[in-house]
């Protein structure tokens, strides 16, 4: 099979100023931007440790409907206790923080728009992010 990667995915948004100030204090920069695209004013978005971006905040036509069924996003973060304080500095509030595993801590926060973004501590050995060795003796 062809080498494929997930370069980034599309958020509808509300209201283009709201968003893209909320994800710029959860940590993202602007790229760039794509005022009049054929989906609506885009604006590309990446964390400061990637090269590529990975968001892009869509400003469609409100004649335009959101896309049904997204569920969340997840960002990993190298101290959780840290990012929240940091966000909460900033007005964004966090849900209460979460073990599910040994040293991985999780989190929640909402966008403007209403949708759930994970943030993840991952364990100091863990990979950068879920591999099948995460599933491996189920």
């Amino acid at each position: 099979m062809a080498r494929m990667k997930t370069l980034q995915f599309g958020l509808r948004v509300g209201d283009r100023e709201t968003s893209t100030a909320f994800y710029r204090a959860v940590g993202y920069e602007i790229v760039g931007e794509v005022p009049e695209s054929p989906i609506g004013h885009l604006t590309m978005l990446k964390l400061p440790d990637d090269e590529f971006v990975a968001l892009e905040l869509v400003d469609a036509p409100a004649s335009d409907p959101t896309a049904p069924g997204f569920s969340h996003f997840a960002i990993s973060v190298e101290s959780l206790d840290a990012t929240v304080a940091r966000l909460a500095s900033a007005g964004i509030h966090s849900d209460a923080i979460q073990s599910p595993a040994p040293h991985m801590y999780t989190t929640s926060i909402t966008d403007p728009d209403g949708r759930t973004i994970e943030l993840v501590q991952w364990p100091p050995t863990h990979a950068a992010g879920m591999t099948a060795a995460d599933w491996e003796g189920e």
